[in-house]
């Protein structure tokens, strides 16, 4: 809000470079931006993974090079499991609970299955199956009410590219990279970065003026204008030195 705040509509630039996020936040951004624009682009310079996809969804059209990737938006979610906190796709987590429920009707298998068994939280299914829905349902409507608005069968197309993006079992990892072929192939509208060369320049620049600012301070997130306006996370880096080692005893002496 504080970088967007004074800018005019009803056109938007948006230059998006991300490994992505939470869904929910996704769909406050795009509910704040649909607001005040109506015309959006956004320009991928580099990657936009997972929610940064669905992001990348609710504009008109985006732009990629050929170095442009998008990827899957099957959902992860964080579980503390016994080597630590992990996320795991919420398809993996049904598919696993299906073929558990198969192979324990073995009573040979059940005990090797009651470990992972006992991970599963009282609601953790209908988590999983609450938050496929939410993904493919987001980039479906944002696709039917902007990419292809006007469209005869716009419903249809979303709801088919929505499903292509969110489909685990076809992708196999939510690190794919999709690439602007591919992404032209499912239907989305895409143009070309490398058609106006100045243009190509100018973004590209940006991109790699963050890129020096991510790898020369403790920034982590940045959200900035044209104008100069910004939001800089950054991460504090705490040092703690530590003393001499005690001294050792006698009898360590000794030995």
């Amino acid at each position: 809000m504080v970088v967007i705040h004074g800018l005019k509509g009803p056109h938007l630039d948006l230059i998006v470079h991300s490994p992505g996020g939470s869904a929910e936040a996704t769909e406050a951004i795009v509910s704040y931006l649909r607001t005040k624009f109506s015309d959006i682009r956004v320009i991928i310079p580099q990657s936009a993974m997972s929610a940064a996809t669905m992001l990348a969804c609710a504009s008109n059209k985006i732009v990629m090079g050929k170095h442009s990737f998008i990827g899957p938006i099957d959902p992860q979610l964080m579980l503390h499991t016994q080597v630590g906190v992990q996320a795991v796709p919420a398809q993996a987590i049904l598919d696993q609970f299906k073929l558990a429920k198969s192979e324990c009707e073995d009573p040979k298998k059940l005990g090797s299955w009651l470990p992972i068994l006992s991970q599963y939280g009282p609601a953790l299914l209908i988590q999983c199956a609450n938050a496929l829905k939410l993904s493919e349902q987001l980039v479906s409507e944002w696709l039917e009410s902007y990419m292809f608005a006007g469209r005869e069968n716009a419903k249809d197309i979303s709801k088919g590219i929505a499903a292509k993006l969110a489909d685990h079992k076809e992708f196999k990892s939510h690190g794919r990279h999709i690439n602007r072929d591919k992404a032209k192939e499912m239907g989305l509208i895409i143009e070309d970065l490398e058609d106006d060369q100045e243009f190509q320049d100018l973004i590209l620049s940006v991109f790699h003026a963050t890129t020096h600012t991510f790898n020369g301070t403790n920034a982590v997130k940045i959200i900035e204008n044209h104008t100069g306006k910004a939001f800089v996370k950054q991460q504090q880096t705490i040092l703690i030195q530590q003393g001499p080692p005690p001294p050792k005893s006698h009898v360590e002496l000794q030995e």
